[in-house]
């Protein structure tokens, strides 16, 4: 297994904004200003483990989604239920954008990571929108909010491009490529598949001889 190399950084937030910024150019993946921003500073925030992490008697933990979103919708105030919702979010971003590899054989875990930071940073969104929270730092975040939402899936295929930085594909991740492809709809996924060889088909499209959803090029 290649070993990552270590490059200094002067500046983690600034290498962030660079990395991020390559990744969504590569991705094709096009943000407002803001939403770049947000992510960037999410990034600086959790490359410290005591901010993504919960102390617990057995050193620090992560929370479950399930606990972050209780923990949410429980909230005595609507501002308290905000913060947990954009927990709930931030995590879900995270989670699925820097540890895909921990996925490899839990492929249900992504879609729900997915799911649940999609649905947060969505219901987020509408409840700054409106209502009392309508001022314009309230507007601002929801707009972030909202685009978050509905690009939930490809600012996590740019975040796995960051992650993945040291890590090389082999023939051995087709079949995973393929059903992330096929569930999530990642294009980077498809790409990466194209560039080992496969052309990925919906399922029922392939022909005789050939694995399910899959055509040597």
């Amino acid at each position: 297994m290649p070993q990552a190399r270590v490059q200094p950084v002067a500046n983690l937030k600034e290498y962030f904004k660079d990395a991020l910024h390559a990744a969504l150019v590569n991705q094709h993946l096009s943000v407002e200003g803001e939403t770049e921003h947000y992510v960037v500073n999410l990034l600086t925030l959790f490359a410290r483990s005591e901010a993504l992490f919960d102390p617990t008697p057995e050193g620090l933990r992560l929370k479950p989604l399930v606990v972050l979103l209780s923990e949410a919708m429980e909230a005595h105030t609507r501002d308290q239920r905000n913060r947990g919702l954009q927990r709930l979010g931030d995590v879900s971003l995270f989670i699925a954008g820097f540890f895909v590899q921990g996925f490899a054989r839990k492929l249900i875990d992504i879609d729900y990571h997915i799911a649940m930071g999609g649905r947060a940073y969505g219901t987020l969104a509408e409840t700054l929108s409106g209502g009392m929270c309508a001022h314009r730092r309230g507007r601002v975040l929801a707009l972030v909010f909202a685009e978050l939402a509905e690009k939930f899936q490809m600012m996590v295929d740019a975040l796995n491009e960051l992650s993945d930085s040291a890590y090389t594909h082999s023939d051995r991740d087709i079949l995973r490529l393929y059903e992330l492809w096929l569930k999530t709809g990642s294009r980077r996924s498809f790409r990466l598949l194209e560039r080992l060889g496969i052309e990925p088909m919906a399922r029922g499209a392939c022909g005789a001889g050939h694995a399910p959803g899959m055509r040597p090029h």
